[in-house]
Parts: structure tokens; sequence; C-alpha cells
């Protein structure tokens, strides 16, 4: 995990490569698309760390509003203990469970936060950038959001749902104040123009582009209906709208009004993970509030889709949700942070099944890439006693594996690193994976063990040490995606012992040929992906 703060190059402070994930409505127990966001956000943190950059990590709840409050009450508790139950039985757990190493967890009930959300927004108010107005319209809880009327379904009897969550919105009426977006949508188009990879991918760019050319409404920034929430400094009559307190928390959580050394080396945030339903908040009221606030603006905002089951977004209140644990249980940990990096597409929709993680599960972790690393460990094994052996007959064969490993790296680098194509990044390091076990099934090292002339020896101790590099890279490219198999497969090499930790290895270094000591000790470990069993 990183530490605090940032770190002295050439007398400079460097600032953290600063990743977020939206901070999740606590009022209920997570599910995957909520796991889906944040396993992402850490294989990202995880992928800039093992390059040696300085990482910041947040994630958190959002604990205030009209949505808490009401779960709260239907559970005969107050909201404060609702998210307190949530917080440290449910989500703070999972993401233990999951291995996400985030170096904070905001919580918007905290006075670290609240404190300086007053402050936030009473400077803007002082800078007259908030007046008090009313307004009426349609409303849904579960969003927290004012709908557009053109934004609504409508049902045979009249109702008019909400696109989302398929629930009644309510219309509300009542005196706020506003915080004026309106002027911001020139500024706002502007800095689009000029920074085109801002909002990722690009379809959602475009919808919120176009969004904002249609103009945009000054923003109700309270509630009076209700007292969940952060006061409005100068009239405690209204509390804070729950989404101007929720976004503030990227601000809070890294010293804003209070830490200005750690709040200078990290904010603003280089990589936003936000899930599509909720670009609006990231990419047209946050930047505009920074604006107001002259501070600077993220670099990207990156909404990945929806995970969907039977055509449904999942989610408790759709009642296709599903709890990280029923598949942790049956495919493990690392499989599970793979499969869903592996399967979709990030920054697109896609549909979970049991039969497709079991399929690929089978073919590609245990067939593929498990098997791999048992069978060289067992002819290291069978061969040489467990000893490594030294390559001294190295052709065309072993360079063009040379090679492959570093396209992998570089590719990898590019795809997971920089575009946040986590589906690309891991296909290139499996079809490495794919070619290392092509280069040993052409080589046949069972046969040539055969021969017992010092030209078949050295030619059975090069294709050995060969696959064992190839291994030693794969195990460095896929730590930050499956930590404790990759830990595994390290050990398994002897790596630990002349190259020291895993976490200390350089990504961009991995591809560089002869690291693993002759002589190391190969042991054949537990399957690092063992045989399911039935379906619970």
């Amino acid at each position: 995990m990183a530490a605090t703060g940032s770190e002295k190059q050439g007398g400079e402070d460097v600032k953290s490569f600063y990743v977020s994930t939206p901070i999740y409505y606590v009022n209920d127990a997570p599910h995957l698309g909520h796991a889906y966001t944040t396993v992402a956000g850490d294989v990202l943190t995880r992928w800039h760390r093992q390059r040696g950059e300085k990482v910041w990590y947040l994630t958190g709840t959002d604990e205030h509003g009209q949505k808490i409050m009401r779960t709260a009450e239907a559970n005969d508790v107050t909201p404060q203990a609702w998210c307190d139950k949530l917080v440290e039985e449910s989500w703070k757990p999972l993401w233990e469970h999951l291995g996400i190493g985030n170096d904070d967890f905001i919580r918007t009930t905290e006075k670290r936060h609240t404190d300086r959300v007053q402050e936030f927004v009473q400077d803007l108010y002082d800078k007259d950038e908030i007046y008090k107005g009313g307004y009426e319209g349609p409303y849904c809880v579960g969003c927290e959001e004012y709908k557009l009327p053109g934004d609504l379904i409508e049902v045979e009897d009249g109702t008019k749902l909400c696109p989302i969550h398929k629930k009644p919105v309510e219309i509300l009426k009542e005196e706020n104040y506003f915080f004026k977006l309106s002027q911001y949508g020139p500024k706002l188009l502007e800095f689009y123009a000029a920074n085109p990879g801002f909002i990722q991918p690009e379809s959602a760019r475009n919808e919120v582009v176009n969004f904002v050319k249609q103009g945009l409404q000054d923003l109700s920034i309270s509630r009076s209906t209700f007292d969940w929430g952060v006061p409005v400094p100068w009239d405690d009559k209204h509390v804070i709208y729950v989404w101007v307190d929720a976004l503030l928390n990227y601000a809070t959580a890294v010293g804003y009004g209070a830490n200005q050394e750690k709040f200078d080396t990290t904010f603003p945030a280089n990589v936003h993970l936000v899930g599509k339903d909720i670009l609006r908040f990231h990419a047209v009221i946050w930047p505009a509030m920074l604006m107001a606030q002259g501070l600077p603006l993220p670099g990207k905002v990156v909404a990945n889709g929806w995970l969907m089951v039977g055509g449904e977004k999942m989610s408790k209140s759709n009642l296709t949700g599903i709890k990280p644990q029923d598949l942790t249980s049956h495919f493990g940990v690392d499989a599970y942070r793979w499969y869903f990096l592996r399967a979709i597409a990030f920054g697109s929709d896609g549909s979970f099944s049991w039969e497709d993680f079991t399929a690929r599960y089978t073919s590609e972790l245990a067939n593929d890439y498990g098997n791999l690393a048992s069978r060289l460990a067992a002819m290291v094994g069978k061969y040489y006693g467990g000893a490594l052996p030294e390559a001294t007959a190295a052709g065309e064969p072993e360079q063009a594996v040379r090679d492959g490993l570093s396209k992998a790296v570089a590719v990898a680098d590019l795809k997971i690193g920089e575009e946040l194509d986590f589906q690309g990044g891991i296909l290139s390091i499996f079809d490495f994976v794919k070619q290392v076990n092509g280069y040993i099934t052409e080589q046949e090292p069972w046969k040539v063990a055969k021969d017992e002339s010092p030209e078949g020896r050295a030619r059975l101790a090069t294709i050995l040490y060969t696959a064992a590099e190839a291994l030693r890279g794969v195990a460095v490219l896929l730590n930050p995606v499956m930590p404790d198999t990759s830990q595994k497969l390290w050990e398994s090499l002897g790596a630990e012992e002349s190259l020291g930790a895993l976490s200390d290895q350089r990504l961009l270094e991995a591809a560089d040929w002869g690291r693993l000591s002759p002589g190391a000790t190969v042991t054949k470990g537990a399957v690092l992906f063992p045989r399911l069993e039935e379906k619970p």
C-alpha cells in the first residue's frame, strides 16, 4: 500500500498518480457492479505502482441523502447507525477480501469531510456563485437527482419512471439554493475541445458534449425537506445537496483545506472511474465546481459500462445483485479479479454468466497458464533435481520467445497503464502465455531429455530456462491483476531468493532477459488454478 504525501525527485515534489472510484451509496451491501469498478481501479493503481510510480488510490462511501435516510428508517435505525453497520460489516471487509490496495477510505459523514464541504460551499456563496430560488420537478430518490422530463419513461397508466431504477419519480417543490451552473457551459465545451481525452470512452464524451450544448440549468445545491446531510453553513434550514457533498470527497480526502502539501502533490485525480449512470455529475457538475473555485480539473473521467444479468443492469433494486463472495468462494479471488476485466471491454456493457466464467477459467487460467507453470516445475524437478539449469544453446526459437515477452510488456503497458483497456492488456499477456505453450510443444523437451549428449543436455537446459524466464515476465505482468497467484509463481520459480520481492520488480524491466539465476530452486507448489467443483 502506498504511503501518504509525495516523493522528492531532483529536489522537487512528485505528484501522485491519483485514481478514485465513485463513493458508493450504503443503502445496501455491495454487489458485483460495485466490485467491478473497484477492482479496475485497484489493477490500474497496482500497475502504476509496479512501474515504480507514486500512487494514491481512493474509495469510500456516500452516506447522506434521502435514499439513505429512508433505508435507515425502513430498518428502524438512525441513518448514522445504518451507515456504520454497512461500512464496517460489508464494504470494508469486501475490499479487503478482494485484495483492494486503497490508500484511503473516505466516508462523507466524517468530520474531515463535512467541515471542508461547508467551507467549499461557503466560499462559492461568498463569491456570488450561489443564490436562493425555488424549484419544482420530477425527482428520483434512487439517483438523488432531479430528472429532465425527456429522460423519463412513461408507462401505460401515465406514470413517469426513472430510466435507471424503473421506479416512479416524485414531484418535488421546494425552496433551494442554486449554483450558477448555466454560466459554465461555454467554458466546459472549450475545455472538452482542448482536452479530447478528458471523458472516455468516446461514446460517453459525445453524450456529455451534446448534453452541454443543449444548455445547462442552474443546479439546486440544497434540500430543505429533510435533514440528513451537511448543513448549509449560512442557513441551517437547508442541507447541502448530496451530490455536491459527495463529489467533494475527491478533494477533502487528499487534504483540501487541511493539508496543503498533500493536496498540492495529489490533487487533481488523474483518473476518476465512474459508472456511466453518474457520468454527468463527474464530467459536468464536478469540473464546473472546480472552475468556480479556481482549482485544477481531473485528467480523465472514465465511464465503465453496466454489468448485465438477464438483460437488466445489475443492482439490488432490480433484484439482480450478486454478491462477489458467491463467485470468489467458487473460482477464487484472483480468478474473480481477472475475469471481469478479461471478459468485458471496459467502458462497454457486459453480461455475466456462470457458464462463461467457468469456460474461461478452465481454458485460459487452468489449462493455458496454470498447466504451463506446473509442467515447467515438474520437468525442472525431474531432469535437474529442482535446480534451474543454465541456457547455453539459445537460437531462433528462444529469440522468438524473448521478442514475444518484449511485445507483451509494451502492449500491456500501453493498454492498461495508459488507455485503461484492461481487456486488451490482459489478452496481450495471455497471447504470450499461449506462445510459450506453443514453444514447449514444438521443442518437446521430454524427447530432448532422452539425448544424453552434451548438445542434448544443453538444448534441454535452454528450453527449460527459456520457459522459466518467460514465466518470470508473466508473473510481473500479472501481479497487478492476480497478486496472490503471481506471488505463488514467483516463489515457485525461485525468483524471490535472487531477485527480491515481486512488488519491487519494475514492469518495464520485465522483458530484460536472463534475470533468473541458474541454480535457483524451482519448486512445484500448489496448483495455481484448481479444478472447479460443481457449481454451488
